[in-house]
């Protein structure tokens, strides 16, 4: 247990160090968010790029890596999305927040730092499989089935299904991650190797992909308040941290995925909610409170059920 200690627990440490420069003062809010920037268009980009054009696949399907982790985020969503409706009388809408709550890990800033330091480059190199399909998969399963929930509430008038996919098309083509996957792609395939001066930068900047996004997600949480919407936040703090990853360890190993692969999905699932649940609620204007409330549960609690689900993969 010393060794899962050693390892999950620098993690959050830089998260709660973060969360301390903004609350005590010691540096401002908006540091964060630029911070936060920098790595997701920069850092993690080039990260993922080096990832993918030195990648060693050993005859891994990505297919199974898929299969396994939305299977695993399909059944508890729907168990979310009723726990929401059904067990506490929320609306279709508060059911598709909580579904999201609840299966949108954190899989950049959280992640990619804490496989790379347990599981290594294997488990990196399936994340980034993983990455490449994460977030269209997430964002237009949330926002069909929101539009879909405003449609059968009446709340607002709901767009085409068209436009629907043609914005987030859009969003998705100018993505700095998947820039970085495609190009790293292109390299892989191309057989380019990576040297020389440009490989030294290329590193340097990749090495600070994980300490600045632990970093700036401690920064931003001081904005995710706990609310008014404990109760349901709570249910969905367990889903996420042990319903998640236990459905993902299942899938895992009944598609056979290698140890290293298996511990790459499943730890990834086991992170914090992610922050785009809070974006998907802003954008259609209802769930803050329990989006924000289980993002900062989940980050508290996130200490102990990592270390329980890394200690259980040895």
């Amino acid at each position: 247990m010393s060794d899962v200690a050693f390892n999950v627990l620098p993690i959050f440490a830089l998260i709660l160090i973060g969360w301390l420069l903004v609350r005590t003062g010691y540096l401002r809010e908006e540091l964060g968010e630029g911070l936060g920037e920098f790595v997701f268009r920069v850092a993690v980009p080039v990260l993922l790029f080096r990832t993918i054009a030195e990648a060693n696949f050993s005859g891994e399907s990505p297919l199974r890596i898929w299969v396994a982790y939305f299977a695993g985020v399909a059944f508890t969503w729907t168990v979310a999305h009723l726990a929401a409706t059904l067990g506490f009388g929320r609306d279709r809408r508060i059911g598709v927040l909580a579904g999201v709550s609840s299966a949108f890990a954190n899989t950049i800033f959280i992640g990619l730092p804490l496989v790379s330091r347990i599981v290594g480059n294997d488990g990196v190199v399936a994340l980034s499989v993983l990455i490449s399909v994460h977030l269209p998969v997430m964002m237009i399963a949330g926002t069909v089935l929101m539009e879909r929930a405003e449609r059968k509430e009446h709340t607002r008038e709901p767009q085409s299904f068209t436009a629907l996919l043609l914005g987030i098309g859009r969003s998705l083509v100018r993505n700095p991650l998947v820039i970085g996957l495609v190009a790293g792609a292109l390299f892989h395939t191309g057989g380019v190797p990576l040297s020389g001066p440009v490989k030294v930068v290329i590193d340097q900047l990749a090495a600070l992909a994980a300490p600045a996004a632990l970093v700036s997600i401690g920064m931003a949480l001081n904005k995710y308040k706990v609310g008014g919407n404990a109760g349901i936040a709570l249910a969905m703090t367990g889903l996420k941290l042990l319903i998640l990853p236990g459905s993902v360890y299942v899938a895992c190993r009944l598609l056979g995925l290698s140890p290293e692969w298996t511990a790459a999905m499943v730890l990834t699932s086991s992170v914090p909610t992610g922050v785009n649940a809070w974006l998907l609620a802003n954008h259609f204007g209802v769930g803050h409170a329990l989006a924000s409330s289980t993002i900062t549960m989940t980050t508290a609690f996130g200490v102990f059920t990592v270390s329980f689900w890394a200690w259980l993969l040895g």
